[in-house]
């Protein structure tokens, strides 16, 4: 399955999870701020890539992936604003965030609303692989 196949799988699920219209699922489209997706809805969309595509993201790896494997108290600090480590991760993850206007002033509740319907593409695909890599070893 190729990036193509997967945007394609992404956008009919985030399409029937959260009630958008197709031309609204655009990738550079913010799941929860722009579609309005909630966290049940999330979860939606990952059972139906699972149906879809035969790959099973729970909604842990999804905050792994953002995450990047960072402990908490590095990623965020005491006041739960993302750290400049953590901002880099989210750079890797997210690359059309703006880090200088955001460092020392993103949340750690905000991060999730700056996750696109690309970035659920680029997590897909990364599943699909480590997959395929697996089946293959």
């Amino acid at each position: 399955m190729d990036r193509t196949q997967i945007s394609e799988s992404v956008q009919k699920a985030v399409v029937e999870a959260v009630g958008a219209e197709p031309e609204e699922v655009v990738p550079e489209a913010t799941l929860l701020d722009e579609l309005g997706a909630e966290s049940i809805d999330l979860l939606d969309i990952l059972f139906r890539l699972e149906r879809s595509i035969g790959v099973k993201i729970q909604a842990a790896q999804l905050a792994e992936y953002v995450q990047g494997g960072i402990p908490d108290d590095e990623f965020g600090d005491e006041n739960e604003i993302i750290t400049e480590r953590g901002l880099a991760q989210l750079k890797r993850v997210m690359p059309q965030i703006d880090m200088a206007e955001l460092s020392g002033r993103l949340q750690a509740t905000q991060v999730m609303g700056l996750f696109t319907v690309d970035n659920l593409v680029d997590l897909v695909v990364a599943q699909v692989e480590a997959s395929a890599a697996t089946a293959a070893a």
